[in-house]
């Protein structure tokens, strides 16, 4: 089965061929650097850059897989959660396509997406269930207890910024420049991570949420000391801050993981999926201390998996095509929902 899928929930563009859930027969992206000026997505700007994209991103990417759209058994597309006006480029164009060539429309959760992200170029039987599953990027921050392909359990979740956006948030503060995840941990490397002590939330000793306002908060209220004592900011001082700040958000995470694999004592595998499973610092500890538990830590097979990509909304449309209810239901146009819940 080839799928032809979707992704433009924020600021890229993304059309891929997915075959049979895990083959990528081509997986093209095109990044919207405007935004870049502004240190964050500006909505107008992106719906803009969507509409002029998806055709020639559409061409690239029959051309890569070397098939024609008639090939094409199913159309898969981003529903939401994301920005309105850019989830909506992505299903006009979908739906456009579903109902010129009479192919079934398959909606995707964003997030869902980035669960499916660990099937791209694995086979089926190398993911291990139950596992426990860290979706981390921009724009949410949740773990999940992941069943099977089809059946998931939400453990908990960011009470307020998503991971990636504090580190965004962090970058615009240093003036180090969007998107702030690579910034920080680039300037990280040469820092010292035990220089500063910010501030681990205290949620209550049940609770599986996560916060990130109050580090966020405390590296605001040190870069504004720091500043009318000396003025400009030390290069020293910088490294200090983001080594300091993604060795806390390292320890956020570690207090949520024992709490979970204590009660969830069943869970065979952990994947760390989404934009931020790029983050090397971030991989180490976790690989670390998941190994005390002899749990293998995962992530997509290719760093382009991690980061939105539509070759993961074509794997979740395959499973979701295995589900019986789900294939009755496909459909030939939908409708952008940047408020979906999965």
């Amino acid at each position: 089965m080839k799928i032809l899928a979707f992704e433009t929930s924020c600021d890229d563009t993304a059309v891929a061929i997915i075959e049979n859930g895990c083959r990528v027969l081509s997986s093209v992206r095109v990044s919207q650097l405007e935004h870049e000026a502004w240190g964050g997505v500006v909505p107008e700007i992106a719906a803009r850059l969507h509409a002029e994209a998806w055709r020639p991103v559409l061409e690239q990417a029959l051309n890569q897989a070397k098939i024609e759209i008639t090939e094409i058994d199913a159309i898969a597309v981003t529903q939401g959660p994301g920005l309105q006006t850019s989830l909506l480029s992505g299903t006009t164009a979908a739906s456009f396509l579903s109902l010129l060539y009479g192919l079934p429309l398959i909606p995707v959760h964003h997030v869902y997406g980035h669960l499916c992200s660990v099937f791209l170029e694995r086979e089926s039987s190398d993911i291990e269930f139950p596992a426990l599953v860290l979706t981390a990027s921009g724009g949410h921050t949740e773990f999940y207890l992941w069943k099977n392909a089809l059946t998931w359990q939400k453990l908990g979740g960011s009470l307020d910024d998503a991971v990636g956006e504090a580190f965004d948030k962090v970058a615009k503060m240093l003036n180090l420049g969007y998107p702030g995840g690579p910034l920080i941990s680039k300037r990280a490397e040469t820092g010292d991570r035990k220089k500063y002590n910010f501030p681990i939330p205290n949620l209550g000793k049940n609770s599986l949420d996560l916060s990130f306002s109050g580090v966020k908060s405390a590296v605001r209220r040190l870069i504004e000391l720091e500043e009318n004592e000396k003025g400009l900011l030390s290069d020293k001082f910088i490294n200090d801050v983001c080594a300091s700040f993604e060795e806390t958000c390292g320890r956020i995470f570690l207090k949520k993981f024992q709490t979970v694999l204590e009660r969830y004592p069943e869970v065979k595998s952990f994947y760390f999926v989404g934009g931020v499973s790029a983050n090397k610092y971030l991989n180490k500890v976790f690989s670390v201390f998941m190994h005390k538990y002899g749990i293998n830590l995962k992530t997509p097979v290719k760093i382009e998996y991690s980061t939105d990509n539509a070759a993961m909304i074509g794997a979740a449309a395959y499973w979701q095509m295995q589900s019986e209810q789900k294939s009755k239901a496909a459909v030939q146009y939908i409708e952008a929902l940047p408020r979906l819940q999965l």
